[in-house]
């Protein structure tokens, strides 16, 4: 037991360097991660006056992530795509270039996702633009899906009420005339606050844009 100072100095030893080697060199290369302009001026820096990507959501956006996390819909579905000659997500329209590490900066909680029961939604938002076709999908999954589909029913997020005085509400789903899914003669479907805060979350979910360290290909 002599040789115990020295075996607890050298256990001390490689958990410092495990934590600087993993968190203080990360940290140093990431922490200060910025939104930022598309392009940088002649001495590097952002470009006044620009947009800064990646874009904040809005507050409603926000809230549809609470949504988005509180349904699990993270374990079916990643949002990081990966670059060209890693894998064929840029072929499968998923993004038009790779995601990097400041596309995350204006997230409080990040969900990149583990696996990919389901595609990947990282550009969701420019992919299908329709705000109806997400409240379908979400409705039931077979409206919108050309094959069998293992997502599950979110109908609960909806409410089948009477239509009042003959006009269906504006924010009411619309179906296709010869659809099965369609609520009966005289009643309508319509999204509570929570879906419609998740699909206004998934409409923000947009890689329309450049950075200066993953510009997108011409």
């Amino acid at each position: 037991m002599k040789n115990l100072p020295l075996l607890l100095c050298g256990i001390l030893t490689a958990l410092a360097l495990s934590f600087t080697g993993l968190i203080l060199a990360a940290y140093s290369q990431l922490g200060s991660l910025t939104p930022t302009t598309e392009t940088l001026d002649e001495s590097g820096q952002p470009i006044e006056g620009d947009p800064l990507f990646p874009p904040k959501p809005s507050g409603v956006a926000q809230q549809g992530k609470a949504v988005y996390i509180d349904l699990g819909c993270m374990y079916c579905h990643t949002q990081q795509v990966r670059r060209a000659g890693y894998g064929a997500d840029i072929d499968r329209n998923w993004g038009a270039r790779g995601t990097v590490a400041r596309d995350y900066v204006t997230q409080a909680r990040v969900v990149p996702g583990s696996q990919r029961i389901g595609p990947d939604l990282t550009n969701i938002g420019e992919r299908r633009p329709d705000a109806n076709w997400h409240h379908l999908h979400l409705y039931n999954p077979a409206i919108t899906s050309e094959a069998p589909s293992m997502m599950p029913r979110y109908a609960f997020l909806y409410e089948t009420r009477a239509v009042i005085n003959g006009s269906a509400s504006v924010n009411a789903l619309q179906f296709d005339a010869a659809s099965t899914n369609a609520p009966a003669a005289g009643y309508e479907v319509v999204p509570t606050p929570r879906a419609d805060a998740l699909v206004e979350y998934l409409l923000s979910l947009q890689l329309n844009y450049s950075l200066p360290e993953a510009p997108i290909p011409e």
